[in-house]
Order: structure tokens, then sequence, then C-alpha cells
């Protein structure tokens, strides 16, 4: 079995790529990512953190969180919040896909898959980095043609907010980010 190694930083800064099972278009309509909104905010009332930036995109999400000054237990959050959405997207009527005999016995319903991928925020230049990237996403993988189009993101709130103009990424080539990000 591998041997997962994790950046625990007490009040870190970290961006999240999140996958669902065999890449499944789960996050295709209003409801589902309604119901990841939900499971997020439940998430938070037990174990706080602030989401800087998100993206939902139909297979996969990415996060960049901050976690509280005396806290790195970022894995239980990404826990209890698959856990919950699982239920609740179960619950709804949709449909898991088929797992093998050894996941059955793992308890492993077929919505996300088992890991997730973390990177600890380094820097300002690091997290700049990260907070486009989440929010180009969309366009990178094709799904829109301009970063405004896109409904389940915070670039909305950011732009909002005068950290982007509504038009950006229009005009410009975000670089990937070092390594694949999860991807």
């Amino acid at each position: 079995m591998s041997s997962y190694l994790r950046h625990f930083v007490p009040g870190g800064t970290y961006f999240f790529t999140v996958v669902t099972e065999r890449r499944t278009p789960v996050f295709i309509d209003d409801q589902s990512v309604a119901l990841l909104g939900a499971s997020l905010r439940s998430c938070k009332r037990s174990y706080p953190f602030t989401i800087i930036a998100m993206v939902t995109l139909p297979e996969h999400l990415h996060a960049i969180w901050s976690l509280p000054n005396n806290e790195a237990n970022y894995s239980r959050r990404w826990s209890l919040i698959k856990s919950e959405f699982t239920r609740t997207w179960l619950a709804a009527g949709n449909q898991e896909q088929r797992q093998s005999t050894a996941r059955n016995r793992e308890r492993r319903r077929g919505v996300w898959q088992r890991r997730f991928w973390e990177h600890a925020i380094r820097d300002e230049v690091d997290l700049e980095a990260h907070f486009d990237y989440i929010h180009f996403n969309p366009v990178k993988h094709g799904l829109v043609s301009s970063v405004k189009d896109w409904p389940w993101s915070t670039f909305h709130r950011w732009v909002k907010d005068g950290h982007y103009l509504n038009d950006w990424g229009s005009n410009v080539r975000i670089p990937p980010l070092p390594g694949n990000a999860g991807e």
C-alpha cells in the first residue's frame, strides 16, 4: 500500500484538487453544486476554515483554503465534506459508480476518488498563481470561452471585491502550475 506524505502547517493556506470517482460528471447542475455548498457550510460549522477561492467543474474541483492558526487537519474536513455530499447526493436520487468487492468491504461509495491532491501555499506569488489557475480552469478545460461565463466559481465574488475585472482571462494566458495540480 502506498504511503502518502501530507504537508501539515497549522494556520496554513492550501490548494486542493478533489476528483469524482472515474471522473464522472457529478457537478453538472445547480442542485449538485448546491449540495456541495451545503456540505462545505456544514463542515465549516464544526471545523472552521476560510475558502479563499474555489471552482467546481463537472468532474473535479479546485479550492484554496486557509485554516485557523492552531489547526492543520484539512484531511478530516475533506472526509466530512465528501461523506455529507455523498449521503445527500445519493438521497436525492443520484447514482454512484459501481464499486469493486474490495471497495465495498472498505465501505467506500462510488462518488469520489479516495484521495485528493494538496499543495501548501508558500508565499504571495504562489497564492496568486494558484488563485488565477483556479479561476481560469473552466476556460482551460474548454467549458467556456470566458471566465465570467462559468457560474460555479468564486471569480464572481472577486470581481465584486475589485480583485478582477469582469473580462479578466479573456486576453491572458495562465501558465500551468508546477507538477500536475492533481489533474
